[in-house]
């Protein structure tokens, strides 16, 4: 496809672009050509006019649309057969009444009945009873007359099935179901795997799916018992019971398998789903977590915190991209001067955009920069065609600024807040950083850590230092962007948990015997991470695989792995109708897949870096040696709004709509208009989270802040900003910012409103150079020094914390001749038929060098 703007592109005369030779270079178009050529391009980048997008961040969305994303289009027809499996098998057991009829402990005897039958060698059998337990699961729908009622008395079923000790069952099932070598096997010899070859697991694992998700989700009318319950369900899933693994580590062990190619049949999405809803029910999700940071700042005595957040961050307002003609008004690279001379309104134009940078006006943040997002990404020649397509447009199309009365830029000042977002901080690193660099200057010597002598350094400096570590005292604040009420002590010096945490590790390096053996609480995140410790390698790279064949911008290889086989029917579409719906499908299946990876991610390293930042550090670095930096870049380049936008859902057919409605008849036009949505809520959800999870990876780490600087990420993540969402546009300001000091000081002086931009929403670091690139961070040759000293520290702390071998050289020593010959050894039962042979091979026809042993000894 010839790209609209190139001069030279062809296009027709009956645009009325160009006059058939080659574009027309240097000639106004007439108006109707150029409103066609205006819609092609707006069709082919997306809406650049993009509103505000009312969404609201949170753990999960609606708990309709999260219960409806666990089921494909393609399983639609298996709610009749659940259905019909219950009604057969209540029939015979309850006459003349229906379930929702039936009083409580009636209910309960006929869900005993059920558990019994599934103990059952017959599989056929067992499925239909597992069928008759999911259709109690997904709330009688046959009895409920609208999608409330549905989901209320799914609600009700899923604690009563639980009461029962159905989740127990399911699990046996599960196990059986892991270990049936024979589907393993069936799957492995067909050419193509389709939804028919996962029934059973698809049945067991959407009931836990219900089971965990309904009992999770917490209401305030909810009865003791209820919440009992949740508090002993979550407890089961937390810790391991009657000598099993946590049920989170079953789950990561079946991710494993299937990206090992063992078990392609799994229904990846399905199990991934359990997997995020499991993690976020047992460690808690992002209130929980800022719960937990605020107990153990308080545990450790830090100060509490300034702010809240996540509060902060809902209270900003977005950044208005801006019309297509204002992008192409102000491109990275001037027009030569021989353009801008001789042009009506350039004078007057370039007065405009110099006020602009002196406005607070968030709707022109971005303006400058979206050209330079596609010329910096595309090879030399592309780009400089795409720069001279779009001055041809500008000079057929000037920017000319409104009148006065059409701007009223005073209202729009007055609007804005004062101030910054964000209370600024310093690390002591920081500070001795500071305090190295003036004692080098004014006495010549350095005093390492010690931040509390000033002896010889002039006045300046000592208000500096003040500065730095002073506590602001504040009034009442309320604006537009974030709202302190009553008086806050700001401290400008902050220390984080992580902070606590490696200088206690240190100290128990150092002095082991004196500081004895570290008590380290029995937490759910814990138990957790002790039991991903030795394959967690494995986990991540499963992760990231499943994420990289689910990414948009993938492209099918032979040697990638299969992530369709719970979405794909036995037949094949025929019609162009069947080809659409499950086109849709396929998409909406690996959306879903991508939201919960995303999300599975973050909580992981946030629940880890709270819990030990060196398990933070752990799985970073294997995510990092996974190339999980470079794929989030490689999702990112892609037209992000479109990927917002996208409607690959049908709203008839999701759960719990399609149980209550008579299907209506679908058409292509239909599909084609999709729900009146104005954006995905998952797609969002899953920006957002991979922005974040790419700022946890880059935070504070030079050497993979450079690996954002090598892959060009500048130009992908700029053209992010087009969404006007103000979280997603925060995290990308975030990492633009901490490679600013990289990028040399053509691009920041070309990019002064992403700049400006950076100022006023990114917190900020007292003494951090950023806008400058004067850092002393900013040396290359550390780079590889610094990542191989905190992997050494992460072994030293895992080998410490969780290896126990016996030789250690602090265990003790048993001296005694006698005590150590009289220990008894578990010696295998079959030993003493072999022993014979064993000492002839290992004692007798062994030569011993006795000098040798004397010598050593």
């Amino acid at each position: 496809m010839e790209d609209p703007t190139a001069p030279g592109a062809g296009n027709p005369p009956a645009n009325g672009y160009g006059n058939g030779n080659g574009g027309g270079k240097g000639k106004p178009a007439a108006p109707k050509g150029r409103e066609t050529f205006r819609s092609q391009r707006r069709e082919s980048e997306g809406s650049v006019d993009c509103p505000t997008l009312e969404f609201e961040y949170g753990d999960t969305d609606g708990h309709a649309a999260e219960l409806s994303e666990l089921y494909s289009y393609t399983e639609n027809p298996e709610f009749t057969t659940n259905r019909r499996c219950f009604e057969e098998d209540f029939k015979t057991q309850v006459q003349g009444k229906e379930w929702l009829e039936l009083e409580e402990d009636a209910q309960k005897a006929y869900v005993m009945g059920l558990l019994d039958r599934l103990e059952v060698v017959s599989r056929e059998r067992r499925l239909k009873v597992a069928r008759a337990v999911l259709y109690l699961a997904q709330g009688t729908f046959g009895e409920c007359d609208s999608e409330v009622d549905v989901l209320h008395w799914s609600r009700y079923n899923c604690f009563l099935l639980y009461q029962m000790g159905t989740f127990s069952a399911f699990l046996e099932l599960l196990h059986m179901e892991i270990d049936n070598s024979q589907a393993c096997s069936s799957a492995l010899r067909k050419p193509a795997i389709s939804i028919a070859d996962s029934t059973e697991l698809r049945v067991l694992l959407s009931v836990m799916y219900l089971m965990v998700e309904n009992i999770r989700l917490e209401r305030e009318t909810d009865s003791y018992g209820w919440r009992t319950a949740r508090k002993t369900f979550r407890t089961e899933l937390s810790f391991s019971m009657h000598n099993e693994e946590p049920f989170a580590l079953l789950l990561f062990s079946m991710v494993t398998k299937f990206c090992s190619g063992l078990a392609p049949h799994f229904p990846i999405k399905k199990v991934l789903l359990l997997l995020w809803k499991v993690v976020m029910f047992t460690l808690g999700g992002f209130e929980q977590l800022q719960a937990l940071k605020v107990q153990k700042r308080e545990e450790l005595g830090l100060p509490p915190l300034a702010e809240d957040s996540i509060q902060v961050v809902k209270s900003m307002r977005a950044a208005s991209p801006p019309s297509y003609t204002l992008d192409l008004g102000e491109s990275q690279l001037a027009p030569p001067p021989s353009k801008l001379r001789g042009r009506r309104g350039s004078r007057r134009q370039l007065l405009t955009k110099q006020d602009s940078l002196d406005i607070y006006n968030e709707r022109d943040l971005f303006k400058t920069e979206e050209p330079a997002t596609e010329e910096e990404e595309e090879s030399a020649g592309d780009g400089e065609r795409t720069l001279d397509g779009e001055l041809d447009l500008l000079e057929q199309d000037p920017l000319v600024p409104p009148p006065p009365s059409q701007a009223p830029l005073s209202a729009e000042r007055v609007a804005f807040p004062k101030g910054l977002p964000w209370t600024p901080k310093v690390r002591q690193k920081d500070i001795e950083h500071f305090l190295e660099m003036s004692r080098n200057k004014f006495i010549g010597f350095t005093l390492g850590q010690d931040t509390d002598t000033l002896v010889g350094l002039p006045r300046p400096i000592h208000e500096s230092v003040k500065t730095l570590k002073q506590v602001t005292r504040v009034g009442s604040q309320s604006s537009g962007i974030g709202s302190h009420q009553g008086i806050l002590a700001k401290e400008h010096k902050y220390i984080s948990i992580a902070d606590v945490q490696i200088k206690n590790e240190e100290e128990l390096e150092k002095c082991p015997m004196s500081l004895g053996e570290e008590v380290v609480p029995e937490t759910p995140c814990e138990i957790l991470y002790q039991g991903m410790l030795y394959s967690l390698p494995q986990y991540m790279i499963a992760l990231l695989k499943i994420l990289l064949a689910a990414a948009p911008t993938s492209k099918a290889k032979t040697d990638s792995i299969n992530i369709l086989a719970d979405v794909l029917p036995e037949e094949m579409p025929v019609t162009v109708l069947q080809s659409m719906k499950l086109g849709i499908d396929v998409n909406r299946h690996k959306e879903i897949i991508v939201k919960s990876i995303s999300a599975l991610l973050l909580l992981l390293l946030k629940h880890f870096k709270l819990n030990h930042i060196y398990q933070f550090e752990y799985v970073s670095q294997h995510l990092v040696f996974a190339n999980c930096i470079p794929l989030i870049l490689k999702f990112f380049n892609q037209n992000i709004l479109s990927y917002i936008t996208a409607k690959n859902s049908i709203s008839v057919l999701d759960y719990p709509c399609c149980t209550i409605q008579d299907l209506p008849e679908l058409t292509t036009e239909s599909l084609e208009a999709g729900d009146n949505n104005q954006f995905c809520w998952r797609n969002l959800f899953s920006c957002i989270n991979l922005l974040r999870l790419l700022n946890k990876l880059t935070k504070w780490k030079h050497s993979r802040t450079m690996m954002l600087v090598v892959f060009k990420s500048a130009p992908i993540l700029k053209r992010a900003l087009k969404v006007k969402q103000a979280m997603l546009q925060l995290y990308v300001l975030k990492l633009l910012k901490i490679q600013t000091k990289y990028l040399g000081r053509q691009w920041r002086k070309s990019n002064m409103k992403t700049m400006s931009a950076i100022y006023q929403k990114v917190r900020h670091r007292m003494n951090d150079d950023w806008a400058y690139g004067n850092d002393i961070d900013a040396r290359p040759w550390d780079f590889q020094a610094e990542e191989c000293t905190l992997r050494a520290n992460i072994e030293a702390f895992n080998s410490r914390r969780y290896d126990r071998p016996q030789d250690s050289e602090f265990s003790p020593v048993d001296n005694c001749l006698q005590s150590v010959l009289g220990q008894r050894l578990d010696l295998p039962e079959d030993f003493h038929y072999s022993y014979e042979l064993w000492l002839e091979r290992e004692v007798f026809s062994q030569p011993i060098c006795w000098e040798e042993l004397l010598q050593n000894h």
